[in-house]
């Protein structure tokens, strides 16, 4: 049998191998130890040096010809065993599942969603940032001075000191670094929130190590503070879902404002939510405000002589506790499908200001 014959041979046999089990049987037949290619290969040892410069070109292109069509029919045998395969374990998503087995979303994502569409509709765009931060965005940008205790060690979380680093790194204790990264790569007028996750070191029924916060900003000129108390009374009485709602403003003190206020909502003790001047009994705080301190401004590039603004910031997580009767912090991180099933959201609920942003 010539060289071309026994190659057409076997090149056939592979082809036609329609198994693994079957191709390993021809590789053994041409290749093994006991091969008809491999007993070829031996009688270039017997030749003489005339005859190995003819035959020697002829074999080894025999073996690499049976060698390459071996690795490409077991390369397409293995593909059409994977595909068998997964044919075999597809699964029809169309077909509907068992209701124990529809997802929800979570009371903080849905209460992120409809802060997120009520300031939409006031013009406020959304801006996020790092949640590891360095010190001058997290404190020094923001007035806060190296005394201050937010800076100490067991309010937050800092990141070992890096060898010849400038800044600190930590994880962030607010979402203010947000707008001061903005009012640095931002020209006004500025408006945006900045909602995400915060870390301080503390932990009860209130507090959790790591929570949610969100935080406003706008940077104009001639803004004021009658603006401030208008966008927070449109934002909580869109919030809540309430016609009438009772503001109280508070003096107060943050580093990053001044003047800076405390915001109570009046609310009625028979009905749980807030409520106008007439029927409030009970006050609560909800959040921090105030107008942007000028040295903030200043040392985000702007002429405070200028532009004046004010931000604002609360707690997600408390105001999801608030309007929908929940009681401990710690259970929005706890992992249970149980709690989650009780208090969690249909995903088909999209707020919105037109069906209600609590729909």
């Amino acid at each position: 049998m010539t060289t071309d014959t026994l190659q057409a041979d076997i090149l056939g046999q592979i082809a036609a191998a329609a198994s693994p089990e079957a191709l390993e049987a021809v590789r053994v037949a041409a290749m093994g130890k006991s091969g008809s290619v491999t007993a070829l290969l031996k009688t270039l040892g017997g030749m003489s040096p005339e005859e190995r410069t003819v035959q020697g070109p002829r074999l080894n292109g025999l073996r690499e010809a049976v060698a390459a069509a071996l690795a490409a029919r077991k390369g397409a045998l293995d593909a059409e065993a994977m595909n068998a395969k997964l044919a075999a374990e597809r699964q029809d998503m169309t077909l509907p599942v068992a209701p124990a087995l529809i997802g929800s979303v979570h009371p903080v994502s849905q209460v992120m969603d409809e802060l997120a569409e009520i300031f939409a509709d006031l013009g406020f765009a959304v801006a996020t940032g790092p949640e590891i931060e360095d010190d001058w965005h997290n404190f020094s940008a923001l007035n806060i001075p190296e005394s201050h205790p937010a800076r100490a060690m067991h309010d937050t979380f800092y990141f070992p000191e890096a060898e010849g680093a400038e800044h600190r790194m930590l994880l962030r204790t607010h979402t203010s670094p947000v707008q001061i990264r903005t009012m640095m790569s931002q020209k006004p007028p500025i408006r945006i929130i900045a909602p995400g996750r915060v870390y301080r070191a503390d932990s009860d029924a209130t507090h959790t190590p790591m929570f949610h916060q969100i935080e406003g900003l706008v940077i104009d000129k001639g803004t004021t503070l009658a603006q401030l108390r208008w966008t927070l009374e449109t934002f909580i009485k869109a919030f809540f879902e309430v016609d009438d709602v009772a503001l109280r403003f508070r003096p107060s003190y943050f580093p990053f404002t001044e003047p800076s206020v405390e915001v109570d909502v009046g609310y009625s003790s028979k009905t749980g939510k807030p409520a106008g001047a007439g029927d409030v009994d009970k006050w609560l705080e909800v959040l921090g405000s105030g107008m942007v301190h000028p040295r903030v401004i200043a040392a985000c590039g702007l002429d405070p002589t200028e532009y004046q603004g004010f931000a604002f910031g609360t707690g997600v997580d408390r105001l999801a506790m608030l309007k929908y009767g929940m009681n401990d912090l710690r259970a929005f991180f706890d992992a249970d499908l149980r709690w989650l099933r009780h208090h969690g959201f249909s995903a088909f609920d999209v707020p919105t200001l037109s069906g209600g942003v609590g729909a």
